[in-house]
């Protein structure tokens, strides 16, 4: 019974005392956490303080700062007020200054016009008597004067304008001649006929007069094949050990040439031989053509040109004007265009291009009428070149106007390779009695001291004696000399006459 009554109380006293622990315990955690909420709230609330000091200090501290730097801002304005206000004051003084100094100006300018006003009639007065004494002493009135002085004029004016006129004919004449032959030994070497002539023969040597059989051969058959694979003339004379051969083409005549003098040392003439150096001359020929028009070309510093260009640059070795080697002359022509082209600004590429095909219509095999100029245009247009070098090599004689500074530059070039001493055919006797007749006619005037002809001749530089002639007589005596080569003297260009005046003086020291 009392187990029984044990069993049921005891779970239910261990029950009873389970739920009051577990209350206790719950109640120990509510008040537990309530004093940490209370705490962090504690906590909370020092902390928010803290921040609002915190942030309150900073604010405080802002506005501080802020009013110190509107204060400086302020006094920086206020010192820079007084600064300009310091230099207004300053620049109306130096105004009031300027102001007085132009004012004391203007009073002394007016002052030197009144007396310059004075001073003005006092000449005009002056001038008036002199030119009523000079009208006295001269018996001419002043218009009179000035229609004596304006005839005097007048009659050196005309004097000067029939020198000029005289010289600009003479030149053309000289230029006329000399493009006639230009024009008519261009023509020939280009048109083959059976006329012959001192420019189109060339003579070669043999080692005897026998050889002169053996190039005719059995029957004429060698000189024939020779002629007819040459297209040339062969002569043979009575002239002793030696053969001519002529041909207006001077390839063909080179061709010729070499031909005969590799079948005088070889030995061997007959056709099939004569055939077989001929080819052999050719090509060779050939060959040294293209090779001079490259050769050029290097000299030149010029790239980017078609083949048959070169070929025909190699041609114009063997032709001459004047004497002079049409290659070489285009050669000197392009170097003087490429320096006058760097001296002005203009292309110079382009000038030393268009300077050296300038000639190029010289070299050309055909039988058309037209002259160098317009073949080497047409010859340019089919290699492709610029239109402005097709202009420059038609303009370069004046066949066409010029339409660049390029084309007036390889005119000017032309004329100055051509006309430079010693480039064409002008006998040294000549040359040295121009000089000498320069020299005596300027030592033929009074008061000339020395005469030296420089320059190839054009320029005559003259020493007078100080002492008997003075500077105005300097300038006459020159004009005087001028005068007198113009009329003497035949010359190509012009003549610059020098006159030089010193005054030396010596002494020595004992």
């Amino acid at each position: 019974m009392w187990d029984w009554i044990l069993y049921i109380i005891l779970p239910l006293a261990g029950l009873t005392l389970g739920w009051i622990i577990r209350w206790l315990w719950a109640r120990f955690q509510l008040t537990a956490s309530e004093q940490r909420a209370e705490r962090v709230k504690q906590d909370a609330i020092k902390e928010a303080e803290a921040k609002k000091k915190e942030i309150l200090l900073e604010a405080k501290d802002q506005i501080i700062r802020e009013r110190n730097q509107q204060e400086r801002e302020t006094r920086e304005r206020r010192a820079e007020l007084q600064r300009y206000e310091r230099r207004v004051v300053q620049k109306e003084e130096t105004i009031d200054k300027k102001i007085d100094q132009i004012e004391r100006t203007e009073q002394g300018l007016a002052e030197k016009e009144r007396s310059l006003q004075a001073r003005d009639d006092v000449l005009n007065k002056e001038e008036e008597r002199y030119r009523a004494e000079l009208e006295r002493i001269s018996g001419l009135t002043v218009d009179e004067a000035k229609a004596l002085i304006i005839q005097d004029l007048e009659n050196d004016a005309k004097h000067d304008a029939q020198t000029v006129i005289n010289k600009i004919e003479q030149e053309a004449s000289i230029t006329a001649e000399k493009k006639a032959r230009d024009i008519l030994l261009s023509t020939i070497q280009r048109l083959a006929t059976e006329v012959a002539g001192d420019v189109t023969i060339t003579s070669v040597t043999l080692p005897n007069d026998e050889m002169k059989g053996r190039i005719i051969g059995r029957e004429g058959r060698n000189i024939r094949t020779l002629e007819t694979l040459t297209g040339v003339d062969i002569i043979i004379d009575d002239t002793p050990e030696a053969v001519v051969i002529s041909c207006f083409d001077p390839v063909r005549r080179e061709i010729a040439k070499q031909a005969m003098e590799r079948l005088i040392v070889d030995g061997r003439i007959h056709p099939a031989r004569i055939e077989e150096i001929v080819t052999k001359v050719s090509r060779d020929i050939s060959q040294k053509i293209f090779e001079e028009g490259e050769k050029v070309l290097y000299d030149v510093g010029i790239h980017n040109i078609s083949q048959d260009a070169i070929r025909a640059l190699g041609r114009l070795y063997f032709r001459t004007s004047y004497g002079q080697n049409v290659l070489y002359h285009s050669k000197e022509v392009a170097i003087i265009a490429g320096m006058l082209a760097a001296e002005i600004g203009a292309n110079r590429d382009l000038a030393k291009r268009a300077a050296l095909l300038h000639d190029i219509g010289k070299g050309a095999e055909t039988d058309s009428d037209q002259n160098h100029a317009e073949i080497g245009m047409d010859m340019a247009r089919k290699m492709g070149e610029d239109p402005r070098i097709l202009n420059a090599i038609g303009s370069h004689h004046n066949d066409i106007e010029p339409s660049c500074i390029e084309s007036v530059i390889v005119q000017i070039a032309d004329a100055i390779s051509a006309a430079r001493p010693g480039a064409r055919k002008e006998t040294l006797d000549n040359y040295v009695n121009r000089l000498e007749n320069l020299e005596n006619i300027a030592g033929g005037f009074t008061g000339v001291d020395k005469a030296f002809a420089i320059q190839a001749g054009r320029e005559l530089r003259i020493i007078v004696n100080n002492e008997a002639v003075n500077d105005e007589q300097s300038r006459e005596l020159a004009k005087s000399i001028a005068r007198k080569i113009e009329s003497d003297l035949r010359y190509p260009g012009r003549i610059k006459v020098t006159i030089i005046r010193e005054t030396r003086i010596v002494e020595y020291a004992r």
